[in-house]
């Protein structure tokens, strides 16, 4: 049977980008929260630091590794991340700046996660490279979107390499040739066909967390700063990642409000 859409025309392009490339790519929605969140991010590595407050947002950020070193960056990351995730706005800044997106791409009824990640990635680091991998290989549902968010400009191997689609489905089909290998074989295997986002400040990523994907040493002398939420339908399917403990619900509407509270009569007493 023939299916009709009622998605709008330009949902329908938003939407195959996504199922052709894996990823979207575009402007922030909100750049007022991009700019509070980013203020925040600097404001606690300056107190974690006790460094003068900076002129300039993004060289402070692109040169954090002009002041700190790998064996302090865990710890520096750590209390940074803890900072901006005490705050109550984080998360609806957050979600503003990519909510029409979302609502396009998943739906309007979401759960998110309850915390977001911060990743920084020090030049010539090998101490804190993210190996290929697809999330749903640890427990994440192939339901999930990741929002990506770059605080600085990032290309190249400063930045994260994602799998297209058809590079992804060749690698799955023969897996069971990589189960006595190492995880730099597998990238190996999809190093041709990887594709560095190159993606700045003031954009953000949507893409396909089942896709493999990681990063690899920084070779650009610049620190790379990230952020990374995930997002879901709030009713679709769940993994080992549920909702109450790793999602939150964040646009429920009324009548699934009604419908989960709803309690089925157990029937009439027998005569």
């Amino acid at each position: 049977m023939d299916t009709v859409s009622l998605i709008p025309a330009n949902e329908q392009q938003l939407g195959q980008s996504l199922i052709d490339t894996g990823r979207v790519i575009i402007d922030v929605e909100d750049k007022a929260s991009l700019e509070r969140i980013q203020a925040h991010i600097v404001d606690s590595a300056v107190s974690v630091l006790n460094c003068p407050m900076p002129d300039d947002a993004q060289t402070f950020l692109n040169t954090i590794h002009e002041r700190i070193c790998v064996e302090d960056l865990n710890d520096f990351r750590l209390r940074v991340y803890r900072a901006i995730n005490e705050q109550s706005w984080l998360r609806p800044a957050y979600y503003a700046l990519v909510s029409n997106a979302l609502h396009t791409l998943i739906g309007n009824e979401l759960a998110m996660q309850n915390r977001v990640n911060l990743s920084i990635q020090l030049p010539q680091d090998d101490s804190s490279l993210l190996p290929i991998h697809s999330d749903v290989w640890s427990g994440d549902s192939p339901y999930e979107a990741v929002v990506w968010l770059p605080l600085v400009n990032c290309f190249g191997r400063k930045s994260m390499y994602l799998a297209p689609p058809v590079a992804n489905q060749a690698l799955h089909d023969r897996l069971d040739e990589f189960a006595d290998k190492t995880s730099d074989d597998l990238f190996y295997a999809i190093e041709k066909e990887a594709e560095f986002l190159k993606v700045d400040f003031g954009q953000i990523v949507i893409f396909n967390q089942a896709l493999v994907h990681g990063n690899r040493i920084n070779t650009v002398n610049e620190t790379r700063w990230s952020m990374n939420c995930r997002f879901k339908g709030l009713t679709t399917p769940y993994a080992d990642k549920r909702l109450g403990e790793f999602f939150s619900p964040i646009t429920m509407r009324p009548m699934t409000r009604l419908g989960m509270a709803y309690k089925m009569h157990e029937g009439f007493p027998d005569e």
